[in-house]
């Protein structure tokens, strides 16, 4: 039992670290990996294209206002065929005839008044802007997406690390119970007590190397990389206090979140969009220029070609009388939806506070977990050295020893993921307050363990 049990945990050790057998001796850092998703990343990729799409707005609103020259062309083959039914006319003649006739035409058209497409400038403006805003989002969730994965790399990776950690103590555990149990001081329950342990164990084990491929498979969907060796979080860490209070915080939310100023450039461009209907029942001039040339040769009937030259420049007033309701029904329209975009900044406003409420608690929390846990990590290595030594003695079990493990591996495993909600939630209160910037993950790299360098 005891041969199977050890070669159980080579085993584990070989398949949950295998991916680190080629790897680099120097780990990647958050800094690194956030710059392998700057280039790889899709969803960023894709915001990108967008925003450089939304930027030719701008050059096609204005494209409304200046001239515009149009050319015309065409030629033409006619053929005809004269029968006399009565009489005679010696002049015209009878049968077939073909001419041919030519024109072509330069037309220019300078828009002096409309108001629709002044409107359309403004609005193609703001636009821009919103498209601007909404790609600064996409790199802020960036930040937020490659920090959050990486430490669920770092947790899956420690789960691991703590269990096999977990398992050679029960084993040990296990081998002194038998070894008792066979010289006659132990019963069989402790055996049987051990054993339970080390499979319970075990099947925790292959569920926290699951949860390691996934998370690694994560990092792979950012970067496009699999993640080799990761820099951990330093045993040192220590967290800091939270600089200002939760109101200060919603008043930066407010300013600075990206949510709510891309909505209250929706209900600008939906404002604009209500005058720029409401132009539909304006006039519109223009200055129009144009040249045609007309020819046609000759035909047997008449014998006359001719060709006439035209030119002409002017003004054109078009001032639209009835449209069908057209127009009053799409201004309806958009006020409705300019009422909409209203809505949607209130909607935006209120999911902005929330978020940075429950962030900002988050961090909080996560900050005073790191402090009960690093106590309580003291407490469970005190326990698991007074019950051994109680053990020794004879006035605890192994069952006792087995608990006061289990309780120390929990700690460590707890205080782990505390200092990595704190470090993930630093970014995700200024992500969502709209302030998080690459300084910001400098400082979080600050706390990691980077040996040598890239």
């Amino acid at each position: 039992m005891l041969k199977t049990a050890q070669f159980l945990i080579k085993l584990t050790l070989l398949s949950a670290f295998a991916s680190y057998a080629n790897a680099d001796d120097k780990p990647y850092s958050l800094i690194e990996v956030y710059q392998q998703a700057l280039a790889n990343d899709p969803t960023l990729a894709s915001a990108l294209s967008a925003n450089q799409a939304a930027q030719e707005a701008i050059e096609q609103a204005k494209a409304l206002y200046r001239p515009t020259l149009n050319l015309t062309a065409g030629a033409t083959a006619t053929q005809t065929r004269l029968e006399i039914l009565s009489g005679n006319n010696p002049f015209v003649p009878e049968g077939r005839s073909n001419f041919e006739s030519y024109n072509y035409g330069v037309q220019a058209r300078q828009p002096i008044y409309r108001k629709d497409s002044l409107v359309q400038i403004d609005q193609s403006k703001v636009q821009v802007s919103r498209a601007d805003k909404q790609l600064n989002l996409s790199k802020q969730e960036l930040m937020l997406r490659v920090t959050q994965a990486y430490f669920d790399v770092l947790l899956a990776q420690d789960q691991i690390e703590l269990i096999i950690a977990q398992k050679a103590a029960i084993l040990s555990q296990l081998e002194q119970a038998n070894a008792n149990f066979e010289v006659g001081t132990a019963t069989i329950t402790d055996v049987n007590e051990a054993q339970a342990r080390f499979d319970l164990v075990f099947a925790q084990e292959i569920a926290a190397v699951n949860q390691y491929q996934i998370a690694k498979h994560a990092v792979q969907a950012i970067t496009g990389k699999m993640p080799e060796k990761l820099a951990t979080v330093r045993t040192d860490m220590a967290t800091n206090s939270l600089g200002q209070g939760l109101d200060r915080w919603l008043e930066v939310a407010t300013q600075n979140n990206l949510n709510i100023q891309i909505q209250q450039d929706a209900l600008a461009i939906s404002t604009q969009e209500v005058e720029r209907l409401r132009a539909g029942h304006l006039p519109t001039l223009d200055a129009v220029a144009s040249y045609t040339n007309n020819y046609a040769n000759g035909n047997p009937t008449n014998g006359i070609g001719s060709e006439l030259k035209t030119a002409a420049i002017g003004f054109q007033l078009e001032i639209p009388l009835y449209l069908g309701g057209a127009v009053n029904s799409r201004v309806r329209q958009a006020v409705l939806n300019q009422q909409k975009a209203q809505d949607d900044i209130q909607i935006a406003r209120r999911s902005a506070e929330l978020e940075t409420q429950r962030a900002y608690l988050n961090l909080s929390s996560s900050i005073a977990q790191v402090k009960a846990y690093e106590q309580a990590l003291i407490s469970s290595q005190s326990q698991v050295d007074s019950t051994k030594l109680g053990y020794e003695v004879g006035v605890r079990t192994s069952v006792d020893v087995l608990n006061a493990q289990q309780q120390l591996f929990s700690a460590k495993r707890d205080l782990l993921q505390a200092r990595y909600s704190y470090l993930v939630n630093i970014i995700r209160l200024k992500a969502t307050s709209g302030v998080v910037a690459e300084p910001d993950l400098a400082d979080i790299n600050q706390q990691l363990v980077i040996v040598g360098g890239r």
